[in-house]
């Protein structure tokens, strides 16, 4: 499995922006999707967006779609998500995740980031 290193977030207001980096270690990501998902206090994960590294397809969640772009640097072997216009409804720990089936499910074999925070309040 690839090591999965994130880096980002932090507190914004509402409105403001914030941007995630996931960099993949001791292994490359490979032909993998690569997604990031959220879990707020008392919810489940929900799926954020992912990103296929062949062909750069992307899939998003309907709650961040226009706001939240992810993007690869095949080079780096890293992902980010360029979070724009948040709210507090965004607030979350944010985990990378590599391995998806169709996009949007992680499975047995997936690797995991170690988690983000990300608050957005005023």
């Amino acid at each position: 499995q690839v090591q999965l290193v994130q880096s980002g977030g932090g507190l914004v207001q509402p409105g403001g922006s914030l941007r995630l980096s996931c960099a993949a270690s001791g292994r490359t990501f490979n032909n993998n999707n690569v997604g990031w998902f959220r879990q707020a206090p008392g919810k489940e994960r929900e799926f954020v967006a992912s990103i296929r590294r062949t062909d750069g397809t992307t899939l998003y969640a309907d709650s961040v779609k226009g706001r939240f772009t992810i993007s690869k640097d095949n080079a780096e072997n890293t992902v980010y998500l360029e979070m724009n216009s948040l709210n507090p409804e965004d607030t979350a720990v944010y985990y990378c995740v590599a391995g998806l089936l169709g996009g949007r499910s992680p499975y047995v074999l997936s690797s995991w980031g170690q988690g983000t925070q990300v608050t957005v309040s005023s």
